[in-house]
């Protein structure tokens, strides 16, 4: 495993953000939700495409509070612009867990 330096991981924003919106993708190669993410006012809502859908549904996604990193550059995804990439942990079947805080924090909050 290469080591990074702390300056490395400054570099990511990884911030809390509140699901506002969630929507089947149909388009997508492989099966995902679009997002809609409110990260606090000083970022905005951020548009994801999340490859979640072994584990949810956009109904349970709504008001929940996600981990994203949100200084990467934009990805065209089909129709969608990806603004923002959605966090999880990968399991033994390939299913994608959310990485979220155990507890509320305030939308923008930074991991760190």
């Amino acid at each position: 495993m290469e080591e990074i330096s702390w300056a490395d991981f400054e570099k990511v924003q990884l911030r809390a953000g509140t699901v506002l919106r969630a929507e089947p993708f149909p388009e997508a190669r492989r099966p995902a939700i679009k997002l809609w993410v409110d990260f606090g006012p000083e970022i905005g809502v951020l548009k994801s495409s999340a490859q979640i859908t072994d584990c949810y549904t956009p109904e349970v996604l709504v008001g929940r509070q996600v981990m994203g990193v949100v200084n990467f550059p934009s990805k065209q995804i089909g129709p969608i612009r990806s603004e923002c990439l959605i966090t999880g942990f990968y399991r033994e079947d390939g299913a994608v867990v959310l990485a979220v805080p155990d507890t509320p924090v305030q939308n923008g909050a930074r991991l760190g």
